[in-house]
């Protein structure tokens, strides 16, 4: 189960990379995984920082966190 989740995560990761900003059931549609892994692999995505979740209203979004580095 760990590896499938791993493997979602990533399917989720490269989604919103070409996406960008994605409600929950976008990505579950856009994936093609139950609503189940996605939010397993969202929790994990989460849990290392690679992702945002926001609520927004009644849905959640996720997005990529912003990786890049500024220097001021």
């Amino acid at each position: 189960m760990i590896t499938e989740i791993g493997i979602v995560a990533g399917e989720i990761w490269h989604f919103l990379d070409k996406h960008g900003k994605a409600e929950l059931e976008q990505l579950t549609a856009g994936v093609g995984r139950s609503r189940e892994i996605i939010l397993m692999s969202l929790g994990w995505l989460a849990r290392k920082g690679h992702v945002l979740v926001e609520q927004e209203g009644e849905t959640y979004k996720v997005s990529l966190r912003d990786t890049k580095q500024t220097s001021d």
